[in-house]
């Protein structure tokens, strides 16, 4: 899919394109491509006079070679963007061209951006810029603002973390914690430390990013202080992401100690019954040996002596460990 981003009375405009003929027909911005085809590569390269890479969606690349700058003065720039899935929360590589030296492009310049696979950081800057005009004033400032918008979109999500943990701990926290409470509970800390691993992972990635920018001296003097102000933002992120991983140690910690404890409970079980029919099983092995003259045998109530002494034998201990609280 295809599609251009004009600037109309201050405000992002988008076009579909489906031939070569409707990119000579606007002078855009923004040119995003999701999965792009063979075809519309072919487009870009003959209108823009633009290559996109073949490594551009490689995940593999090495992370020195993920921002640099062509002697044509093309800015290259691969980010990951999160995508919040409840299902299968993920990161998804972007590649992004700045291109200010063409005759077709803006005197601002053309921001490409190549994905696989639509991110909600996109759609939520595409529905500001078409109701906030002057949000936008050229590539730059798309590329700019969508760094931005994806520090916002990983702080929403971390704030999402922190009402699921909410949740968790109370089920934790209340004390009645089964085998069943705590599978649940596990599963649930195990998603939310990846989610929040992967958004550390994220605002670092587009930390490195935005410093890139500000590196290469393509911004002016609003536009620096606009990066400055999204790294500050991203910095009150990490001690967010550090905090939830020590919640989540916690509450993985108590979790595991609560399955402890209903493991014991069922090896006292089994220590107690050991215990208390120790005595029984006595008299019953001496009461079983081949005596000459059998005791039950010459004595009228021997069965319901022997059975008697030993069910008073098993008693006795099961008394002594109620007193003491063993039994509960």
């Amino acid at each position: 899919m295809l599609n251009i981003f004009t600037l109309a009375n201050g405000r992002l405009v988008q076009e579909e394109i489906e031939s070569l003929e409707d990119l000579s027909r606007f002078r855009p911005i923004w040119v995003d491509l999701e999965s792009p085809t063979v075809e519309e590569k072919r487009w870009i390269k003959q209108h823009y006079e633009l290559s996109i890479p073949e490594d551009a969606m490689d995940d593999d690349i090495e992370e020195s070679a993920r921002f640099y700058e062509e002697d044509n003065g093309e800015l290259h720039i691969r980010s990951d963007f999160l995508i919040d899935d409840d299902e299968d929360p993920r990161s998804v590589r972007v590649a992004f061209i700045v291109n200010e030296h063409n005759q077709n492009l803006r005197s601002c310049g053309v921001l490409f951006s190549i994905h696989d696979e639509d991110v909600p950081v996109f759609r939520l800057l595409r529905m500001r810029a078409r109701r906030a005009p002057g949000l936008i004033d050229g590539a730059k400032d798309v590329l700019l603002k969508l760094f931005d918008a994806d520090a916002e979109y990983s702080a929403d999500t971390l704030e999402r973390i922190y009402d699921d943990l909410e949740k968790t701990s109370q089920m934790v926290l209340s004390g009645n914690v089964t085998d069943d409470v705590a599978r649940d509970v596990l599963g649930a800390i195990a998603r939310q430390e990846d989610l929040n691993g992967r958004i550390r992972r994220n605002v670092m990635d587009t930390r490195r990013a935005v410093s890139f920018m500000m590196r290469s001296k393509m911004l002016n003097a609003e536009q620096f202080e606009e990066a400055r102000q999204i790294l500050r933002d991203i910095e009150s992120l990490d001690s967010h992401t550090a905090f939830l991983f020590d919640k989540i140690n916690f509450l993985m910690d108590a979790t595991v100690g609560f399955i402890n404890i209903n493991q014991n409970k069922i090896i006292k079980i089994f220590s107690v019954a050991s215990v208390a029919l120790l005595p029984p099983t006595l008299i019953a092995s001496v009461y079983g040996m081949n005596f000459k003259f059998m005791p039950e045998l010459e004595w009228e109530f021997g069965y319901g002596y022997v059975v008697a002494l030993m069910i008073a034998s098993a008693l006795g201990p099961m008394l002594y460990f109620r007193k003491r609280g063993w039994l509960k």
